[in-house]
C-alpha cells in the first residue's frame, strides 16, 4: 500500500486596508474644535505620522459667518500653510468627505507637503525634510472677494485673528 502525501494548503484571508495620507490645517489639528472626530474609532482610523507645510503658497482664508478656515486652490499665492499628516483608512477618508461636503464645499486632492518633525520611531515614520504627498481638502467654489482676505500661515480656531470658529452644535438655523 503506497501512502501519498498530500500537504494542506492553509491559505489565511487577511483583508487589504487601504490607507491613505491626509494633511489638515484648520479644525481637525491636534487642540482645534474638530480633532475629536479625527480621533474617534467609530469614524476610521487616523495616525499622526508629522508635521508638514505645504511646498506651494496657498491662501488660507477664514470665511463665511461661521468663520471657517478655508484653503482656496490658487497655488502660487497666499502663504506657505502648516498642518499635520494624518494616515487613514478608507473609513475615515469616505467620513472626512461627507465631513467637508465633498465635492460640493471642499474638493480632496493631492498637494505636495514638506514634512516638519513628526513622533519618529514607527513603521510610517516621515523624515524631516522630506517631500510627500497628501491629500487635502481645499475648495476653488468660494466668493471671489475670499481672494481679498488676510491670508494664515497656521491657523488657530481661537487665535488672535479674532474670528473664531462657531461649532456646528453652536449655530443657529439659516
Amino acid at each position: 500500500m503506497k501512502c501519498l502525501f498530500h500537504p494542506q494548503i492553509i491559505v489565511s484571508v487577511i483583508p487589504v486596508v487601504h490607507m491613505a495620507k491626509v494633511f489638515v490645517y484648520g479644525t481637525l489639528k491636534e487642540g482645534q474644535p474638530n480633532y475629536f472626530k479625527m480621533m474617534d474609532h467609530k469614524n476610521g482610523q487616523a495616525e499622526f505620522l508629522a508635521h508638514a507645510r505645504t511646498v506651494d503658497r496657498y491662501p488660507l482664508v477664514i470665511a463665511t459667518k461661521h468663520n471657517i478656515p478655508f484653503l482656496l486652490d490658487v497655488p502660487g499665492t497666499g502663504q506657505r500653510v502648516h498642518g499635520e499628516i494624518y494616515r487613514v483608512d478608507q473609513q475615515m477618508l469616505e467620513f472626512l468627505d461627507k465631513l467637508k461636503k465633498c465635492p460640493r464645499l471642499y474638493q480632496r486632492r493631492l498637494i505636495r507637503l514638506e514634512v516638519q518633525d513628526g513622533p519618529g520611531g514607527g513603521e510610517h515614520t516621515l523624515e524631516s525634510g522630506s517631500c510627500v504627498e497628501a491629500f487635502v481638502y481645499s475648495t476653488d467654489t468660494y466668493e471671489p472677494e475670499w481672494l481679498q482676505k488676510p491670508t494664515y500661515e497656521n491657523y488657530e480656531a481661537y487665535g488672535d485673528h479674532g474670528l473664531h470658529f462657531v461649532c456646528r452644535e453652536d449655530r443657529r438655523p439659516e
